[in-house]
């Protein structure tokens, strides 16, 4: 194995991203599948979550904060996310974090 520096608190971040964009797949579409890609690059994380749903959410919970409290997340880190319905169907969660997060 190679590890790859990344700090705790970008590691943090990915995996909770990870996390929610999962849980909303599960919790609001009827998709059947879910595809997880992580790519490092020589000073990003990029994350891209994918399902094979509708492309909209069926249901939505009460307090809808799943997509914007991703949005946070990668922010805080200096990152940016992008969650969006695909053009082929489904729907897609894509972030870029900063290996060292922003000062």
């Amino acid at each position: 194995t190679c590890a790859l520096p990344i700090s705790a608190s970008v590691a943090l971040s990915a995996y909770r991203i990870v996390q929610e964009a999962l849980t909303n797949t599960m919790r609001h579409t009827p998709s059947t599948h879910a595809h997880v890609v992580l790519r490092y690059r020589p000073s990003e994380l990029v994350i891209e979550v994918s399902d094979d749903g509708p492309g909209v959410p069926v249901t939505v919970s009460g307090d809808g904060r799943g997509i914007a409290g991703m949005r946070e997340r990668a922010a805080a880190v200096g990152g940016t996310l992008v969650a969006e319905p695909c053009l082929e169907g489904g729907f897609r969660v894509a972030a870029s974090l900063p290996l060292e997060p922003a000062s």
